[in-house]
C-alpha cells in the first residue's frame, strides 16, 4: 500500500493547555538551541506544529529494500502516531501550551513532567527526525563539512560507520544509537535506551542529535527477525546525507 501524503496528516492535538513553557531552561543541554532553529527537522509547509506528526515525505516503499513497505506503513501509522496521540494527551494534561512551546525546550526540561510526556515526548521527536533522516537507497552522498568532522573525530568515515554500528548492536532491549554534536562543537557516538534522546536533560548522553537510528524491534522485525546487525549494516545504504549534513552545519 503506497502512502498519500494529504491522507495521512494527522491532527491529534485540540489542546485546551493555556500555560505556557516556562521561561528560560533550568538545565539547558545545548544553549544554542534555544537561538537558532535546527534546519529542516519540520517542515511547516503543511499544516500543524512540532508536537504533531508530520507527513511522511515518500511512499512506504520507497525504501525497500532495505526497509520493506508494510514495516514502514505499520512503524508510522500505528508506532509513531501513537506518539503524537500520547503526546498530544500529556501536553493537555500538563498544560503545555503547543501553539508556543518549543518541543526541543520540553524536551531539555523533561525531568519536570511525567514518564508520559518523558516517553511520547522523545518518541514523537525521535521518529520525526528518523524519517527524515532517510532516503531512497543510495541517492544522496556523505560530503562536505559533515564529512571533514567525521573524517576528524574518527579517523575514517569507516571508522564512524563501525563505531556507530557497534552503538545500534550493543543497546540492550529497545533504544537508538545516536551521533551527537556536543556543546563544545564535537562529534561523540553513544546510545539511548527507550524513546529517551541526547536533548534530555536525564540522558547520560548529552547534545544536538545530528543523526539517530531506531533499533526498537518494531523498525527492523518483519524483515530481519532478530538479525540486528543486519538491519543496521542495511541501514547506512538509506541515510539521507543531504539532510543530515545540512543539520549538522544548521549547529556547527
Amino acid at each position: 500500500m503506497e502512502n498519500n501524503s494529504n491522507t495521512n496528516r494527522r491532527e491529534f492535538l485540540k489542546t485546551s493547555g493555556k500555560a505556557s513553557l516556562a521561561a528560560g531552561l533550568a538545565f539547558t543541554v545545548l544553549p544554542a538551541l534555544a537561538k537558532k532553529t535546527p534546519a529542516g527537522l519540520f517542515d511547516f509547509n503543511a499544516d500543524g506544529t512540532p508536537f504533531q506528526q508530520q507527513p511522511l515525505g515518500y511512499q512506504y516503499n520507497a525504501l525497500e529494500p532495505v526497509i520493506d513497505a508494510m514495516t514502514m506503513e505499520i512503524h508510522y501509522t500505528k508506532h509513531a502516531a501513537a506518539y503524537a496521540k500520547n503526546l498530544a494527551d500529556a501536553c493537555t494534561a500538563e498544560k503545555v501550551d503547543t501553539s508556543s512551546a518549543k518541543l526541543e525546550d520540553l524536551l531539555m526540561n523533561i525531568s519536570k513532567y511525567s514518564p508520559k510526556m518523558r516517553n511520547n515526548g522523545g518518541g514523537h521527536y525521535n521518529h520525526e527526525l528518523f524519517w527524515k533522516s532517510m532516503a531512497p537507497a543510495n541517492s544522496t552522498t556523505l560530503q562536505g563539512k559533515l564529512k571533514d568532522a567525521i573524517e576528524k573525530s574518527f579517523n575514517s568515515v569507516d571508522a564512524f560507520k563501525t563505531q556507530f554500528t557497534d552503538a545500534g548492536k550493543g543497546r540492550f532491549g529497545s533504544g537508538w544509537a545516536w551521533l551527537v554534536l556536543t556543546n563544545d562543537k564535537k562529534l561523540v557516538i553513544g546510545s539511548t535506551p527507550n524513546q529517551d534522546n541526547p536533548l534530555m536533560d536525564i540522558s547520560e548522553l548529552k547534545g544536538f542529535p545530528v543523526l539517530g537510528l531506531d533499533v526498537w524491534e518494531h523498525a527492523y522485525y518483519l524483515k530481519y527477525q532478530n538479525r540486528r546487525p543486519d538491519y543496521i549494516t542495511a541501514w547506512w545504504n538509506v541515510v539521507n546525507w543531504d539532510f543530515i549534513g545540512k543539520r549538522f552545519e544548521s549547529m556547527a
